[in-house]
């Protein structure tokens, strides 16, 4: 079987990933990710994924390279991860009280046999009302600035989230059913 590379530095990934009882090494993909917020978010994630998996699978072309991206949507703009504790404020101000949507893209490469395949999910995230106070609260208990939209639902969930819907992994970072999915269509699963 060809080995499994993560093409992510996400901890949460790396996590997820290790849950489907696979072997694999993390590969950080050095390439500086598209990150527009006006483009649409499903094309984002898309590209971002391909263009890490691509940046591995060129430098290991004999492994299966997973890449993926995620990002968080709200009113036509993508939110990224926030630059400085200002603007993660500002995006759990704009979350506030609201639903959006997180996409994650899959890409998954192989040089040597020419594998490409790709996927992507969408799940639904409602937040309660945040007022200052919480989102103080939340922001001293959370590192934010490697997270899109400036928050982790893993991470003390009761301070903001009020409900979700689809794939909570995706929310995470990597929805596991998708995964699955690319992963047995490349046979490193039955």
């Amino acid at each position: 079987m060809r080995p499994l590379v993560l093409a992510s530095a996400s901890p949460r990934r790396r996590e997820l990933l290790a849950s489907l009882g696979l072997a694999f090494e993390v590969v950080t993909a050095q390439v500086v990710e598209h990150e527009d917020p006006s483009t649409d978010p499903r094309v984002m994630v898309a590209h971002n994924a391909a263009l890490k998996a691509d940046w591995v699978a060129d430098r290991h072309p004999e492994a299966v390279v997973l890449g993926a991206d995620t990002t968080v949507f709200l009113e036509g703009a993508a939110l990224n991860k926030p630059a400085d504790g200002s603007e993660a404020r500002a995006m759990l101000r704009r979350l506030s009280g609201r639903t959006h949507t997180v996409f994650t893209g899959l890409a998954l490469r192989c040089r040597a046999t020419g594998l490409s395949l790709a996927d992507g999910e969408g799940s639904d995230v409602t937040f309660k009302p945040l007022d200052e106070r919480v989102i103080e609260e939340y922001l001293s208990r959370v590192h934010t600035l490697d997270k899109a939209g400036g928050y982790g639902i893993q991470d003390h969930p009761e301070l903001i989230i009020a409900a979700y819907a689809g794939s909570l992994s995706n929310i995470v970072g990597l929805p596991l059913e998708r995964t699955k999915l690319i992963l047995t269509q490349a046979g490193l699963l039955t």
